[in-house]
């Protein structure tokens, strides 16, 4: 593997015993409320009615406190590789995979909220060195956005999407990547989008599982499965979005909770999982509690829950509706995902869509709910993209 540039510092992340001391303790000394009065006979989305329940809560915190090992986790991202520069006066965190294939394109995959570069760690082997043959390699790089992680959080207003995707192709750029192909959901999605659209030298194309419409589109046209879609989304933005919108109108005042109590933290993000991935009743049919404790744990080892919040105040509603990506791009549309946009919609904005699907089963968070599959459905979205650039 080459030797980073020197404005590009190799990384290792070791939490101090003291933190992880201070964990246990803070989870050992937590005061809890009553239980919810939604509860129900049996297992069923209704349990969450009201948020997380409280006997789910008390063993993922058992479990935190007494089970779960934060080490091997860490020690991933160091075998992965892990490296910091500093762009516009910010510190940018990132894993660096490198392949071993010649043929090896380029890939930066962004991650969004409350996810981090977690997401992405079951995948980043497979895309690097692809046990067929035939499949695609990439060499990865997974930033960790501004203020999550272990990289920087930004002091002052002004590091929205816009600014995050003109990063990402300085970061590309130092690498020694001049070209590459991009992809993203959540946020990452939306950044995705605005590298696609507003850096076509540079972006070969995209793949993303968030294709955001511009506004004002009529439903004349949609087939019935796109109007339930746009009535699910809007049902969604209507009734279960209140965590948007603190977070984009005062993230510093959840913020406090978020750094100072991590059952407040786990709460806050446990919430989301649950909603947002295809299950039956708990996140943990898809997930294991240590990938989500391995998500968690990060975002309280960095105190980042105030900072990463900060994105939403940034950006929400803030993509350029007259933004068109004219780049090749390809669109994966998951049934359980809680913004899901009709191919209509989706190309007045996507210009050349190659490759569009819908999967059967998936939800927000497809690297972790079905790695394989979103492996495999990302190699060959990217096939498609790089065939209409040859």
């Amino acid at each position: 593997m080459p030797c980073p540039p020197s404005d590009v510092q190799a990384f290792d992340a070791h939490a101090t015993d003291a933190d992880l001391e201070d964990l246990r303790a803070r989870l050992t000394a937590a005061r809890l409320p009553e239980a919810e009065t939604v509860r129900g006979s049996g297992p069923g989305r209704h349990r969450w009615d009201q948020g997380v329940p409280l006997a789910d809560l008390v063993d993922v915190v058992n479990y935190w406190r007494t089970g779960y090992d934060w080490r091997p986790f860490e020690e991933r991202l160091n075998r992965i590789g892990q490296f910091r520069t500093t762009i516009d006066g910010l510190g940018i965190h990132f894993l660096h995979r490198r392949s071993a294939r010649a043929d090896a394109v380029p890939l930066i995959l962004t991650h969004g909220w409350p996810g981090s570069i977690a997401e992405f760690v079951d995948v980043v082997d497979e895309l690097a060195d692809p046990g067929d043959a035939e499949a695609p390699a990439f060499h990865v790089v997974v930033p960790s956005l501004p203020g999550f992680g272990y990289s920087d959080k930004p002091a002052a207003t002004g590091w929205g999407t816009e600014k995050i995707a003109a990063a990402w192709v300085e970061l590309m750029g130092r690498l020694g990547y001049r070209r590459f192909v991009a992809q993203g959901g959540d946020w990452g999605g939306n950044i995705t989008t605005v590298l696609g659209g507003r850096f076509p030298a540079h972006v070969l194309g995209i793949h993303t599982t968030f294709a955001a419409a511009p506004p004002g589109l009529t439903t004349d046209g949609l087939t019935a499965v796109e109007r339930r879609w746009t009535e699910e989304t809007r049902d969604f933005w209507r009734h279960r979005a209140a965590y948007a919108k603190q977070q984009a109108t005062r993230p510093q005042t959840i913020g406090y909770a978020l750094v100072d109590s991590p059952v407040g933290l786990l709460a806050w993000i446990l919430d989301k999982f649950a909603e947002w991935t295809d299950t039956d009743d708990s996140p943990f049919e898809t997930i294991s509690r240590d990938r989500i404790l391995d998500n968690v744990t990060l975002y309280w080892l960095t105190r980042t829950g105030a900072s990463s919040a900060r994105i939403y105040y940034e950006s929400h509603n803030s993509l350029d509706p007259e933004l068109r990506v004219d780049v090749p791009t390809a669109i994966t549309m998951y049934p359980r995902d809680i913004e899901k946009c009709p191919r209509p919609w989706a190309k007045e904005r996507y210009r050349q869509i190659v490759r569009w699907r819908s999967p059967e089963k998936g939800g927000h968070f497809p690297s972790l709910e079905a790695p394989a599959h979103f492996t495999r459905d990302l190699q060959e979205g990217l096939t498609a993209v790089l065939a209409t650039n040859r």
